[in-house]
């Protein structure tokens, strides 16, 4: 038996887990698949994800954490049970000491929750600690939360993005929108549904936003896709235009823009000054998404920072 420190990401998209000496041990899809007549649980993580809107009609898969909070404790808990068990391995930790990062401004209810969640868990946790994700992503990107005098961070994820301004080791402000990657994939579909009467699904707008990206140059690149034919009522293919993906996308990404606009606005001069020196810092997986910093940066007006491996900033952060 021995100690050590565990430090669990609970995203609305993806949960990773960190322990100290083995570094970031698990990163799967935040799913659940489970039967509706029995109420039990038929698949967690990735090959749940494989579900998403292939089942029949009495297999739910869903996500039980909804915009970075709990939705549905019973599979939530799970899921918890699940991934810690799969991170831990065989090997067998006494009363590990657990950090969980949540969403930057939940209520103390929903701190509770969380708190509760990891601490009946079967890790048999010594203590649970519940550390912001703002605070948390600060620390993962490399900067002195407790001396730092401004700093905004976007946290740009697969369910939410999370604006976060910093002080002085505190959150000055906080704010979550519910914009994030599968927004923006569900904006893809819409837009090739009703301009080419044509149905795909989620993995195919997916890989879309992945292969197009934002901001590009180049307008006359196309993708073959494979789906359904709303005309002719069957499987067919089509190739889908950059300028379709990026028209879809660029809605979404607008909203984002503007609540970081209106965020900086309300931001107290003497933290914003030091904003405005430093410019902004974007984490989460949809960091990633190609040209995304220069669409930002172009539309802000400030510097854009961004490091390797954005999604990995918030368990990092717990890591330190």
């Amino acid at each position: 038996m021995q100690y050590t420190d565990i430090g669990i990401d609970l995203g609305t998209a993806s949960i990773l887990v960190y322990i100290r000496g083995r570094g970031v041990v698990l990163k799967e899809p935040s799913v659940v698949a489970y039967d509706r007549d029995t109420n039990k649980i038929k698949a967690i993580g990735e090959d749940a994800r494989l579900m998403l809107g292939r089942t029949p009609g009495n297999i739910m898969a869903v996500r039980p954490l909804r915009q970075g909070v709990i939705s549905d404790y019973r599979v939530t808990e799970q899921m918890m049970k699940y991934f810690i068990q799969k991170a831990l391995g065989k090997k067998a930790f006494r009363k590990p000491r657990i950090a969980v990062c949540v969403p930057s401004g939940v209520t103390e209810v929903e701190k509770k929750a969380f708190y509760d969640l990891v601490l009946h868990s079967e890790a048999k946790a010594k203590s649970v600690r519940i550390v912001e994700r703002g605070l948390a992503d600060g620390l993962g990107l490399g900067i002195d939360v407790l001396e730092e005098p401004g700093a905004f961070i976007a946290n740009l994820g697969g369910g939410t993005t999370e604006l976060s301004v910093l002080s002085y080791g505190g959150i000055v402000m906080n704010r979550l929108l519910k914009i994030g990657g599968e927004q923006l994939d569900s904006a893809i579909a819409n837009l090739v549904r009703h301009s080419k009467d044509f149905i795909i699904g989620r993995p195919t707008a997916e890989r879309l936003r992945k292969e197009f990206g934002v901001f590009d140059q180049s307008t006359g690149s196309t993708l073959t896709v494979y789906g359904r034919d709303m005309m002719r009522g069957g499987p067919s293919h089509i190739d889908i235009p950059i300028s379709l993906v990026r028209a879809a996308i660029k809605e979404p990404l607008r909203e984002c823009v503007q609540a970081i606009h209106s965020m900086l606005d309300r931001t107290p001069p003497d933290v914003r000054r030091n904003i405005n020196k430093n410019g902004i810092y974007i984490t989460g997986g949809l960091a990633n998404l190609r040209g995304i910093s220069t669409y930002l940066e172009e539309s802000i007006g400030l510097p854009v920072h961004m490091k390797t491996d954005p999604e990995l900033c918030a368990v990092k952060g717990l890591q330190r």
